[in-house]
């Protein structure tokens, strides 16, 4: 597996500490976001939680691709038809009906956590709802591949599998990563494509497993005022879901606590 870092036991624990903080977070917001909150107000909620935890900001400051502006926040927080990579603004003000998704990353002690979640707001539409179970179950389904011997695609085939047979779509431009002293390492993880491709999964291994899924079709925009902020081409609503998982000796081991997302 050239390019990709195992991880010691010793290293998984300090990855499952900051992970904890972030899933800590993420079920806080769980509770409290509601129509009349601002995507700035979530962002501040997290970056005061993760600093009073002990732990730094992992997106605020990062570099965008092709050395556009780094990236101004703790958590991207995108709502609707935005895919990933929403910046928080005191301008976007959460509606009943809409759907937001947070996405945050930790960096503890040398070593980096990063999960998602994308939420409801107040009652949304029964299309939201299936869009955000379909999602869900679609990372679970990835996380069941991340097992030694093993191979990359079988997490992408597993996730598309289950979207594409609720008839909507997995976004293509963004993957899931390797994930350890560095927020992205390789092996690079498509949520798509044929089983039994890439690199042999091996013990130690840390992933970040990101379905990211549309209810219209795959294809995304990039703002080109903000540089970040991706958005479904068609305008469809969007859903993220994320977790970190090591591969370990007896199975994956979802970083953080439970499969709960």
């Amino acid at each position: 597996m050239s390019g990709t870092i195992l991880k010691s036991p010793e290293e998984i624990e300090i990855m499952d500490q900051a992970n904890r903080i972030i899933r800590g977070v993420l079920a806080d917001l769980r509770r409290m976001i509601a129509p009349g909150m601002t995507t700035l107000e979530i962002d501040r909620f997290a970056e005061d939680r993760i600093r009073a935890a002990g732990g730094e900001p992992a997106f605020k400051g990062y570099p965008a691709p092709g050395g556009g502006v780094e990236f101004p926040a703790t958590v991207c927080a995108s709502v609707n038809d935005e895919v990933v990579h929403g910046i928080p603004s005191p301008g976007v003000v959460l509606r009943d009906g809409d759907i937001v998704s947070v996405d945050l990353g930790v960096l503890w002690r040398g070593y980096y956590g990063d999960a998602a979640e994308t939420y409801p707001v107040g009652s949304v539409s029964g299309e939201a709802e299936e869009l955000l179970r379909v999602t869900r179950e679609a990372l679970h389904r990835g996380l069941e591949q991340a097992r030694s011997g093993r191979r990359v695609s079988d997490i992408g085939h597993a996730v598309q599998t289950h979207v594409e047979a609720h008839r909507f779509s997995v976004i293509r431009d963004f993957v899931g990563h390797g994930i350890g002293s560095h927020l992205h390492e390789e092996p690079q993880i498509p949520n798509f494509g044929p089983p039994g491709r890439g690199a042999r999964l091996t013990e130690g291994l840390v992933l970040a497993i990101e379905p990211m899924v549309a209810a219209g079709g795959p294809d995304v925009t990039v703002s080109e005022s903000d540089g970040w902020t991706a958005r479904t081409r068609d305008g469809s609503l969007a859903a993220h879901f994320e977790l970190s998982v090591a591969v370990t000796a007896d199975g994956p081991r979802v970083l953080g606590g439970p499969r709960d997302a």
